[in-house]
């Protein structure tokens, strides 16, 4: 994971439309930024969803929610009609920016191991720097997570 209290690394990925979206766009604002696996997956689906639950919140406190895969656009369109996802999902296909956020890892399962993203959150305030980071996020309690601490602050 990047540190707490770093500059968050800026970066411009294709949303689920082509539309280039920057973090850059969002200077003056807190961003949150989650990455995750896989649409359409269960512990993916379970994460949207809360975050889709718990959007209201973070459209009260001012705060951008972005979630980033390496699916393709055309899967996140499907990902975000089916769940009605109101947030922004960009593509990372190449897995430049989930590694340059340190989230690409070996992982294993049934015996074999592979690289892939670890599931991780980071909140980055209005100037661009790092406040928070969830470097093994719980699909059902991360957005959860992130509104106690943004209320905290």
């Amino acid at each position: 994971m990047l540190e707490i209290g770093t500059k968050a690394i800026d970066f411009t990925l294709p949303d689920e439309l082509g539309n280039e979206v920057s973090l850059h766009d969002f200077k003056g604002k807190k961003v949150v930024i989650y990455f995750y696996p896989k649409d359409n997956t269960p512990g993916c689906t379970k994460e949207a969803c809360a975050f889709k639950a718990a959007y209201d919140g973070f459209k009260k406190e001012d705060v951008v929610v972005i979630g980033i895969s390496k699916d393709t656009q055309k899967a996140h369109q499907n990902f975000k009609k089916k769940y009605e996802l109101p947030f922004i999902l960009l593509s990372d296909v190449d897995h430049k920016v989930i590694e340059a956020y340190d989230c690409w890892k070996e992982k294993k399962l049934y015996g074999k191991t592979y690289m892939g993203i670890t599931r991780s959150t980071y909140v980055i305030d209005e100037d661009g720097m790092i406040i928070q980071t969830y470097p093994k996020a719980s699909p059902d309690k991360n957005a959860g997570e992130i509104l106690a601490f943004l209320n905290q602050l």
